[in-house]
C-alpha cells in the first residue's frame, strides 16, 4: 500500500534522512537513491532482519548504507531531540494506532508527540513524511494534529503532497474502512 508513497518521498527527501517505524525498510532503501545517509529503525528485531537483507540485494547502485537500530521510536526520538540531533528529512510510518473509535484520542495523542518531536529534529526547510494507517483517524483529524503539533514545535508546515494508499490498495464508494491511509508530505520551516 506504499509503494507510491516511497517513490514520493523520494521526490522531496534531501540530506541526512531519519526513518521511524521503517518495518522492511521500503522508504530507507528509497531514500537512499537522494540522501547522503540513511538511518533507520525499527522495535522488531525480524523487521530489521528482513531490512537488512533487503538493503543487501540492492547493493552495488553505489548507495550510501543504511544504519539500522533496533529502537522504541518514542523512546528514540525524546532521546534524539534532547542531544541536538537533527536531520534533512524524517518519515514517520507508524502502526496503525487507533484500532477502534474508542482509541481515537489517545491514538492522536501519540501521532501529536512523534511528529512533534520529528519537527524538533528536522533542520530549516526540512522534509516530513508523516503518516496514519488507522481507519479511524479522518483526513481532518489528522490534519489538525499536524497542525497543532507545528505550532508546539513553533514550526510552519509547507504542504508537499497529500496522499492515501496506492491504486493497488483501492478507496470503494460506499466502505468507508479501505480509504484507511494518510500521508502528508511537507516541508517544515
Amino acid at each position: 500500500d506504499q509503494r507510491e508513497n516511497y517513490a514520493a518521498a523520494e521526490r522531496y527527501a534531501h540530506g541526512t534522512a531519519l526513518d521511524v517505524f521503517c518495518y522492511q525498510g521500503g522508504f530507507a532503501l528509497h531514500l537512499t537513491r537522494v540522501c547522503s545517509a540513511v538511518t533507520a529503525l525499527d522495535s522488531s528485531r525480524p523487521a530489521l532482519e528482513v531490512a537488512e537483507e533487503n538493503e543487501k540485494l540492492n547493493q552495488g547502485l553505489g548507495r550510501p548504507q543504511i544504519e539500522w537500530i533496533e529502537a522504541n521510536a518514542f523512546d528514540f526520538l525524546k532521546d534524539y531531540s534532547a542531544s541536538g540531533q537533527q536531520y534533512d528529512t524524517i518519515v514517520l510510518d507508524p502502526p496503525a494506532f487507533a484500532k477502534s473509535k474508542r482509541n481515537l484520542e489517545t491514538a492522536l495523542r501519540g501521532y501529536k508527540e512523534l511528529n512533534l518531536r520529528a519537527m524538533k529534529m528536522l533542520r530549516p526547510a526540512g522534509v516530513l513524511v508523516a503518516r496514519s494507517c488507522s481507519y479511524h483517524v479522518s483526513d481532518e483529524d489528522f490534519r489538525q494534529m499536524l497542525t497543532a503539533a507545528a505550532v508546539d514545535a513553533g514550526r510552519t508546515l509547507r504542504l508537499l503532497e497529500i496522499r492515501t494508499q496506492s491504486k493497488d490498495h483501492p478507496i470503494v464508494l460506499g466502505i468507508p474502512e479501505s480509504h484507511y491511509l494518510k500521508c502528508v508530505i511537507a516541508s517544515a520551516r
